[in-house]
């Protein structure tokens, strides 16, 4: 009703956020019409097979999608955080394990947008560091589709593996962390006010394989938050504009994060995680050798299907972690 008011209009800021909920709250609702539908559909069909009609596949194909749509909505039960419906910023960093971390590092960022893929999700790489000899010494990607950061969140934590190392000649078995972090992206209806004089923004030439695609000019940026020591950096696009824009994007996700964790009063795992990312922090063990078999150390939910896994099907981890969330939230109120 506010969106009907000429008042509200006048208001950019004010008529944009109302703008976004109102799409929101649209696709809730063409979800419950998505769901009716699919059970007047099955409805139907049990009509008609009552009456002789030989309808077994399409009954059976009916409950399989009803089923699926079903599960979604579960999922999306599991969402109360006020950040859970924005998009989401990931970021990965190589722990201890040297090459072989970097190498993991690499795994998990395919294993993410994989999943992206498989959700539908929007995918932005927003920066990307090769290591010295494989895999990646960071990674940033935007990801954008509806309860993005819902989904993603309860992956930030430290990930294990362990296997036969590609880059071991005696092919010795290597134990390799990498750390993930996950941060909701800040639209317009939040305001984080960054003050000019507290960060330090540098340009550098943009990294990459070589051949024709390097960029010759200055156009990757990095800044510096002096105040809380956060560095975000962004060398996706060719142009320093676009990349700055992308970095202070990331910047005002960070220091949202740290607002809100603050604004909790708790003591955060995060940053017990950050500073050592190595044995007896990781929230999830990825074992290739002498077995295969991914465990989550906080659920523990566990799967021999590391394949599946690795391919992004990261649905019974994410749902087991989602529950777990809204356990202690239950509680407290």
């Amino acid at each position: 009703m506010r969106l009907a008011s000429p008042e509200v209009w006048q208001d950019q800021k004010t008529s944009q956020v109302l703008q976004q909920k109102k799409k929101r709250l649209e696709k809730d609702i063409q979800f419950f019409k998505q769901i009716l539908g699919q059970k007047e559909e099955l409805e139907v069909l049990m009509e008609l097979a009552a009456e002789g009609e030989s309808v077994e596949a399409e009954t059976e194909a009916g409950i399989g999608r009803l089923d699926k749509t079903l599960q979604e909505a579960e999922l999306r039960a599991l969402f109360y955080d006020e950040d859970d419906p924005r998009n989401a910023i990931l970021t990965i960093h190589p722990g201890a394990g040297g090459t072989e971390s970097q190498d993991w590092s690499q795994m998990l960022l395919r294993m993410y947008l994989r999943y992206a893929e498989r959700k539908g999700f929007k995918v932005e790489i927003l920066d990307q560091q090769p290591g010295d000899e494989a895999g990646l010494k960071s990674a940033t990607v935007r990801i954008e589709g509806d309860y993005a950061f819902g989904n993603l969140s309860q992956e930030t934590g430290v990930h294990r593996l362990v296997r036969i190392s590609p880059f071991d000649a005696a092919k010795r078995r290597h134990t390799s962390f990498s750390a993930v972090f996950v941060y909701p992206e800040v639209d317009e209806d939040i305001e984080i006010n960054i003050n000019p004089d507290d960060i330090r923004i540098d340009t550098y030439r943009s990294g990459g394989k070589g051949g024709q695609h390097v960029n010759t000019t200055d156009s990757a940026v990095r800044i510096t938050h002096i105040p809380t020591g956060i560095v975000v950096q962004c060398q996706n696009e060719r142009s320093q504009h676009k990349n700055k824009a992308s970095a202070m994007k990331v910047l005002k996700a960070r220091l949202y994060e740290l607002e809100q964790r603050n604004k909790r009063v708790k003591i955060d795992a995060l940053e017990d995680a950050k500073s050592d990312i190595a044995w007896g922090n990781q929230i999830r063990s990825y074992v290739l050798h002498p077995y295969r078999m991914i465990k989550d150390m906080r659920t523990r939910v566990e799967t021999g299907d590391t394949d599946k896994v690795l391919d992004g099907d990261l649905d019974e981890f994410i749902r087991a972690a989602l529950i777990l969330r809204k356990k202690p939230a239950a509680a407290a109120k």
